[in-house]
């Protein structure tokens, strides 16, 4: 590995803290500093979103005004070199979250983003959350997945 790929490696284990932070904090406007302009983001398999940053920046300032807290734990960071500029980083993460009145859920899953380098820092112009697993979610499991009896 040369020094540009370790270079590259730190800087989006970083992307993935701010994105983690900005969403944990509500923090709209670093969020919008981690995506493109046009980008697309999906968050429809945990039962979110589905567009571009505006909505869903709008969708996650509401849906997450429902929580106390939520801590989002990214790990198992593995990129996948388009070329010098570009990069598909896969990433897992494991989410709990504290409803309003205390009660404790769990969402677990990957992380799909089409990094581009920019003037800026690496950006995301694609998201794709590939929720795998809720547990203790009052709202069952969103991902369609069926338990064995």
């Amino acid at each position: 590995m040369d020094i540009e790929n370790i270079v590259d490696r730190i800087e989006i284990e970083n992307f993935f803290s701010r994105y983690a932070r900005a969403v944990d904090d509500r923090d709209w406007e670093l969020y919008r500093t981690l995506f493109t302009e046009d980008a697309h983001i999906d968050y429809s398999s945990s039962g979110g979103s589905k567009g571009n940053l505006d909505e869903t920046v709008s969708f996650l300032s509401k849906a997450l005004d429902m929580f106390e807290m939520s801590q989002h734990l990214i790990t198992n960071i593995e990129l996948f070199h388009k070329d010098e500029n570009a990069v598909h980083a896969v990433a897992l993460f494991n989410n709990p979250m504290r409803l309003k009145g205390g009660d404790v859920w769990f969402v677990g899953g990957k992380y799909k983003h089409e990094l581009l380098r920019s003037a800026s820092g690496w950006k995301s112009e694609k998201l794709i959350e590939e929720t795998l697993w809720f547990d203790r979610s009052p709202f069952g499991d969103l991902t369609g997945n069926k338990k064995e009896e």
